[in-house]
């Protein structure tokens, strides 16, 4: 098993000088898994985190459980989020609940406040307490449970890899990454689920997929297009106020759909081009994935028709002192990116 590598690609300065370094490892891919853009180790296993949810709403939808329970495109979002726990966060994972016969008892992701500050403020000034609905991750449960009901399978269990409904999920995502299910590493994601890992290079592959539904069964394709839409037309419902994934959906305007995940994880499908971007910063920091992944698909010619402007807090993000004060910034080396991007020939 290849050991995960990276290069020093950002940079985070304080004045004069550069106060620490983010190595990156990412990789660009067709939906045959050519590698385009490679930066660091790409064969290495990685944790895709919830990077993945696309794919889980993807097998949702596949299995008719949307369809039949008549999901919105901003429920299928939402299903795909780590989600600010916003109110209309919330109403929509409420409204899943409701549609599928439960309530936020059958939620299994565990409790925190909303990521969005001025909702967990909201909350505590009401004296009120978050519940498993403002966990980020609680619409993918609630989607999960959808399935399960779809399935007919106990609800009690579906955190469980031997559950139906995360047996369908794995071999959904089998196919996007183009592994066998045995293959695929799991562990347990933070919020209790399976999460599998998988090299870079094929999960760029499966992002290009995601995009061009290339190289997937025409029923899987089809599914992934429909959550590929939800997510790019309701981009508010997959992240929130604030946050890269949002923002760079509105900018690219159905151009390219992204998702990050846990511990520095990014990926972008891109649309147009019918590839995909996963990238990893190799201390797990979130802080350098979003200008990394932007810095790489700039420095690869694939941000056309994407309003880059809208995105500068992302690509360069300020320091602050607690006084408000500027004092540094996070940046990419456009040095170390021109030394140690591999591009593929043709691109």
């Amino acid at each position: 098993m290849a050991d995960l590598h990276g290069v020093p690609l950002i940079e985070v300065t304080r004045g004069p000088l550069v106060e620490s370094i983010h190595r990156i490892a990412a990789a660009v891919c067709d939906p045959e898994g050519e590698l385009i853009v490679s930066l660091g180790t790409v064969d290495a296993p990685v944790y895709l985190r919830s990077s993945a949810k696309p794919f889980i709403t993807t097998a949702i939808v596949r299995s008719g459980a949307a369809e039949r329970f008549a999901f919105t495109e901003r429920e299928l979002a939402v299903i795909s989020a780590s989600h600010n726990g916003e109110p209309f966060h919330v109403e929509a994972v409420r409204g899943i609940l409701h549609k599928i016969g439960l309530d936020v008892s059958a939620l299994k992701c565990g409790v925190h406040e909303p990521y969005h500050e001025p909702t967990a403020r909201a909350l505590r000034e009401r004296g009120e307490r978050p519940s498993a609905l403002h966990s980020n991750c609680s619409g993918k449960h609630a989607g999960i449970l959808a399935l399960t009901v779809h399935l007919g399978a106990d609800p009690a269990g579906y955190l469980e890899p031997s559950h139906p409904a995360q047996r369908a999920i794995l071999e959904v995502c089998a196919a996007f990454v183009g592994q066998r299910v045995d293959e695929l590493p799991l562990g347990v994601d933070g919020c209790g689920i399976p999460v599998f890992a998988t090299p870079l290079r094929n999960a760029a592959m499966a992002f290009a997929r995601f995009a061009s539904g290339r190289g997937l069964p025409t029923d899987l394709a089809r599914a992934a297009a429909s959550v590929y839409g939800a997510m790019t037309s309701h981009p508010e419902y997959v992240a929130g106020s604030a946050r890269f994934d949002t923002d760079f959906m509105r900018a690219a305007g159905g151009r390219a759909a992204s998702k990050g995940g846990a511990e520095g994880v990014m990926c972008v499908a891109l649309r147009e081009r019918g590839v995909g971007l996963a990238l990893k910063t190799i201390d797990g920091t979130k802080r350098a994935a979003d200008p990394a992944a932007l810095a790489i698909l700039a420095h690869a010619g694939l941000l056309d028709g994407i309003e880059t402007q809208t995105l500068a807090a992302y690509r360069s993000p300020q320091i602050t002192n607690v006084a408000g004060r500027v004092v540094g910034a996070i940046t990419a080396n456009e040095a170390v990116l021109g030394r140690e991007v591999s591009l593929s020939p043709g691109h």
